[in-house]
């Protein structure tokens, strides 16, 4: 079987990354986590749904966020990892109601919605580790955001789709194959960078 060059690409980029995530401090990513939540205002307003997602490890902050969603009035839905690493969706209530999960993940306790639950969010938050100036999205090539967006398009869902990330981490170019969905939207602690019409 022959290598994918393009593989190695995105596997030595991914690398790079999180070890420039790890390497930030425990003040640069409160900071940051606190910038992101000042963006609530631009993502979403009061009724909308947004499907977010509860950050871990040196990912960038999104419990302030999540927080400022909420204050707003938006309905927010998170993931609940299952076990072929397809997502389910549970409503977001408050950082009281997550609950440690499988691969230090926290997920919501409430009741599950079905893994269709993300079709009606107006606004989808991917995590990811860089985007680039066409919104082409590098992911942690686990496949489950990949499966969401092959559900979006399979409903005829189209709400908005964004990643958050650090500042250094909006690119001129990652590697793309040709299943890669671009990204309309990055948020960085410095703003909502939008690509496109």
């Amino acid at each position: 079987m022959t290598a994918n060059p393009l593989s190695n690409d995105k596997a030595e980029l991914r690398s790079r990354l999180l070890d420039r995530r790890r390497a930030l401090t425990p003040a640069q990513r409160e900071a940051a986590a606190g910038a992101l939540a000042g963006h609530a205002g631009e993502l979403a307003g009061p009724g909308a749904t947004v499907a977010a997602y509860v950050s871990i490890g040196a990912e960038p902050g999104t419990g302030p966020l999540l927080d400022a969603l909420l204050a707003r009035g938006v309905r927010v839905l998170l993931p609940v990892l299952l076990p072929d690493n397809d997502l389910d969706w549970a409503r977001h209530t408050g950082r009281a109601e997550l609950a440690p999960a499988a691969r230090g993940l926290l997920e919501p306790t409430g009741p599950r919605l079905g893994p269709a639950a993300v079709c009606s969010a107006a606004l989808v938050l991917l995590p990811g580790l860089a985007v680039d100036r066409r919104g082409i999205r590098l992911g942690r090539g686990g496949g489950s955001y990949d499966r969401v967006l092959a559900r979006l398009a399979a409903a005829g869902a189209e709400p908005e789709l964004a990643t958050l990330l650090y500042d250094h981490e909006l690119l001129a170019e990652v590697p793309a194959e040709p299943h890669d969905l671009p990204v309309r939207a990055v948020v960085t602690p410095s703003g909502v960078v939008r690509f496109g019409g």
